[in-house]
């Protein structure tokens, strides 16, 4: 298919669109990561290890429901035009199950408290599908890694500002009753009840309506297509051709099975990795929020210089270094325990101080989240960037729905392997060290794979 010229969208529009990830992250940074993920873990379910299980199992379905449905909807959405009204329906799905989660006490129902996190998951991808299909058509090819690097720090920027919030406001000691600034948590919050954990849920659901509104408000859109019954008539003819037409397109093929796999390990590294050392080191929830806020920080960091070294070194070549961090980090992670790191070839201190991360042990645990934090942003907003690279604007839609489909066609495969190992074996280490594996095997099938994917001549 013929590229469309684009013209660069009034500055107001880019802002509007990069403004979506600052919306959208504390779901992920304060929900699924840092605080309510830990809580679930913790202290609503009966023992961590089921609490663990449960909470891997419930991203799991998210995933496999959104490996399913995101390239038929991206499909219909080419046909019909406008992305907004879709991204307006699944925003209303999210807020409404963020705000349910209030009701999450502890004993309540396990797996309704699951269920509605992972609609409010299934709802949140779905709308950034949408998001990230309007990106083409905004500004030209040469800046599209500037502003979807730019876009993911501002998302990380929020989601610290939000954890922050929490941590310091409403998160208090279950002692003493306290924040961490010695202040009594908001509205009365009560954290023997577990409502500082409880109320991030609508907190996560007033922020993402009150920032999305400029992109409602501001950023162009695609023009009126089709009437919805045709389009899904149409959408789902031309996914069918588009599935067909992606084994011609090699390039895009092979960087679509590299995405899947090593995107499933990011993706079960990003929603375990602060539950697990929850567990290992029994950390408060002020302990996992301060972990979430220095990840962001560095997060923000790296995803503002990634800006810049995507136009100079390309989306691939960022890609790569992330995952070979990632890759780093994770095994840094697994081998730490209490008195050790790298499975006992350094031998640490078991003395706790008594203090936040009083312990040598999670010390080193944060040293190996400073790489997560450094790479993580990147590799998802690189990866984005090198898909928008490679498919034209008209197609969009369509491609980043497989795109979709890619970063979560097997996604239920890595928390269903590290949870099912982790019971069987009675080691949540072993069942944490599969995610090297997803991004090791990722990365190898990266480095054979052309950029820009579609191996079409520079704009």
């Amino acid at each position: 298919m013929a590229e469309v010229a684009v013209q660069r969208a009034p500055e107001r529009g880019i802002w509007g669109w990069m403004l979506f990830d600052w919306a959208a992250q504390p779901f992920f940074t304060v929900i699924t990561t840092f605080i309510f993920g830990p809580y679930f873990v913790s202290r609503m379910a009966s023992d961590p290890e089921t609490g663990l299980a449960v909470w891997g199992y419930a991203i799991a379905a998210a995933g496999l429901a959104i490996a399913v449905l995101s390239p038929i909807l991206g499909s219909i959405a080419d046909q019909t035009g406008p992305r907004k009204p879709w991204i307006a329906f699944f925003a209303a799905v999210k807020i409404t199950s963020l705000c349910l989660l209030w009701f999450a006490a502890p004993g309540s129902n396990l797996f309704l408290v699951a269920a509605l996190f992972s609609l409010a998951s299934v709802a949140a991808e779905f709308s950034t599908v949408f998001n990230d299909s309007m990106m083409p058509r905004l500004v030209p090819k040469s800046e599209i890694g500037r502003i979807s690097n730019m876009a993911w720090g501002l998302g990380y920027l929020g989601g610290m500002i939000a954890l922050i919030f929490v941590v310091a406001f409403m998160a208090g000691s279950p002692e003493t009753g306290k924040t961490i600034i010695g202040l009594d948590p908001l509205f009365g919050l009560d954290p023997k009840l577990g409502e500082d954990a409880r109320a991030t849920g609508p907190l996560s659901a007033a922020w993402y309506f009150l920032f999305i509104l400029p992109m409602f408000f501001f950023t162009p859109d695609a023009v009126k297509g089709l009437p919805i019954r045709p389009a899904v008539r149409e959408g789902l003819s031309e996914l069918k051709s588009t599935l067909g037409e992606i084994r011609k397109r090699s390039g895009i093929f092979r960087f679509l099975v590299a995405r899947m796999i090593y995107q499933d390990g990011v993706n079960a590294l990003l929603a375990l990795g602060a539950p697990f050392a929850a567990k290992m080191f029994h950390w408060s929830i002020t302990e996992g929020g301060l972990f979430g806020i220095i990840l962001n920080v560095v997060a923000i960091v790296g995803c503002w210089g990634a800006a810049h070294l995507d136009t100079r070194l390309g989306s691939k070549a960022i890609v790569m270094i992330s995952l070979v961090l990632l890759i780093v980090a994770t095994i840094g992670i697994v081998s730490t325990g209490p008195g050790f790191t790298l499975l006992g070839l350094i031998q640490l201190s078991t003395a706790d101080s008594g203090g936040l991360f009083g312990t040598a042990a999670e010390k080193a645990y944060i040293l190996y989240g400073l790489l997560i934090g450094l790479a993580f942003g990147p590799v998802q907003a690189s990866s984005r960037s090198y898909m928008a690279r490679s498919v034209t604007a008209a197609e969009s839609g369509r491609y980043f729905g497989i795109y979709a489909l890619a970063g979560r066609a097997t996604s239920f495969l890595a928390p269903v392997m590290v949870a099912t190992i982790g019971l069987v074996s009675g080691s949540d280490r072993l069942g944490m060290a599969v995610i090297v594996l997803f991004l090791g095997i990722g990365l190898a099938i990266l480095v054979r794979t052309p950029y820009p994917a579609d191996q079409r001549p520079a704009e």
